[in-house]
């Protein structure tokens, strides 16, 4: 095993049969903190998102897709032909050496494969074994296949997204695939400390409507506390006002005021003292109620000056606002560079991981994979194969 010296998953691999974005999000996640990652990929075309392009990067034959770059990096790819009986044992073989097993394939598919974890914990009682599905392993839509944009949809999420009078939008991102690999993940740290402390693994069921639906929060509970169905706010927010967009002389920034006092900082930058004197917006939730005569009163004031002159002096007056960016202006920003959130790697630069830690801090050990890159060097050293062995199996189609 490969260890990453003041890694806080040290000595703890990752057996990763996951592909396209929430369960290869959550691997990236545990290799980044030290764990190591084997992905194991369908020979000859391997993780769906290799062929999502264009943009590529690099050149044939070994061009490899932005989309996987993204969530690959600190992995070894293992090509395994899991329809096999041979390829079935290789992998059953690597589950009892790992602490983890993530997988997303359709409820029972890994049953079929012999792989499903009743099966394996008999070899490995401590594994950890997380399954991620659109809906989960239980209910009426068990057997369904999960795509993000369905989620989103279905969740709740696409009708409090869009403009007031306008569609529902999903965002910009999978963000409930997203969201579905950062559980993902927090569940299996608990789960490897109770194993570590009990010796018994557990079995995790991760479903992507659950948690695109936790991940609702205020809005949930603003419905279950009222009753009341939940619309669009546009760039406007239910409960805070004012916490939006607005336009200036020459395009739109976002103002963020969270409390009373900012919105009096707010008024006095303005000269309008009085607006937060006056009963209707002298509170949030006076504000919240009567934002409607607020907001145009403001908007004509934020008109007369351009957006730039608008961020200092708010930023001046310690009032939260922030510019609109596109994503290249974002990425050069001087506080990205600072928090070093580029990682680059020979000609290669990636989204280098958010986790500060200060004793065992994330790092970038690998880059994302060549399709079946490591297979040779996991089979001959955790599995001890012979190099004849090894070549068979890649000439009778199992790696």
């Amino acid at each position: 095993m490969i260890q990453q010296n003041g890694a806080a998953l040290d000595g703890v691999r990752v057996l990763d049969f996951s592909r396209v974005l929430a369960g290869p999000l959550c691997t990236m996640q545990l290799g980044d903190l030290g764990a190591e990652v084997i992905k194991v990929e369908r020979p000859g075309s391997g993780d769906d998102t290799r062929h999502w392009g264009p943009p590529w990067h690099g050149e044939t034959p070994d061009v490899q897709s932005a989309y996987f770059l993204s969530v690959n990096r600190n992995k070894r790819s293992l090509t395994l032909n899991l329809s096999t009986r041979e390829g079935q044992e290789l992998a059953r073989r690597l589950a009892a050496q790992s602490q983890v097993v993530v997988e997303n394939f359709m409820r029972g598919q890994m049953a079929q494969f012999g792989l499903d974890y009743e099966r394996l914990k008999a070899s490995n009682p401590g594994l950890v074994y997380c399954s991620i599905t659109g809906f989960g392993q239980t209910g009426p839509y068990a057997d369904r296949p999960g795509y993000d944009f369905v989620i989103q949809a279905m969740s709740g999420l696409m009708s409090i997204t869009g403009p007031i009078e306008g569609p529902p939008y999903k965002t910009g991102v999978a963000i409930s695939d997203v969201i579905a690999g950062l559980f993902a993940t927090t569940a299996i740290l608990a789960a490897l400390r109770h194993s570590e402390q009990t010796g018994a693994g557990q079995y995790i069921d991760i479903a992507l409507l659950d948690t695109q639906m936790a991940a609702l929060v205020n809005v949930v509970s603003d419905h279950l506390v009222s009753g009341q169905t939940p619309r669009r706010y546009g760039n406007q927010h239910p409960n805070i006002v004012p916490y939006q967009t607005f336009r200036a002389s020459d395009g739109e920034f976002v103002i963020a005021v969270g409390n009373d006092g900012q919105f009096a900082k707010l008024c006095a930058l303005l000269d309008r003292a009085d607006l937060s004197s006056d009963p209707r917006f002298a509170t949030n939730p006076a504000r919240v109620h009567y934002r409607e005569a607020l907001v145009p009163e403001m908007q004509a004031i934020f008109a007369q000056r351009t957006v730039g002159e608008w961020i200092e002096a708010l930023q001046a007056a310690e009032i939260p606002c922030g510019p609109i960016n596109d994503l290249p202006t974002a990425l050069t920003d001087r506080q990205v560079a600072a928090r070093g959130l580029i990682h680059a790697q020979d000609d290669l630069r990636l989204i280098a991981s958010p986790l500060k830690l200060s004793e065992t801090p994330a790092t970038v050990g690998r880059l994302p994979p060549r399709l079946g890159e490591h297979t040779h060097e996991i089979l001959r050293d955790l599995l001890g194969l012979a190099d004849d062995t090894i070549a068979r199996y890649r000439s009778d189609g199992v790696v």
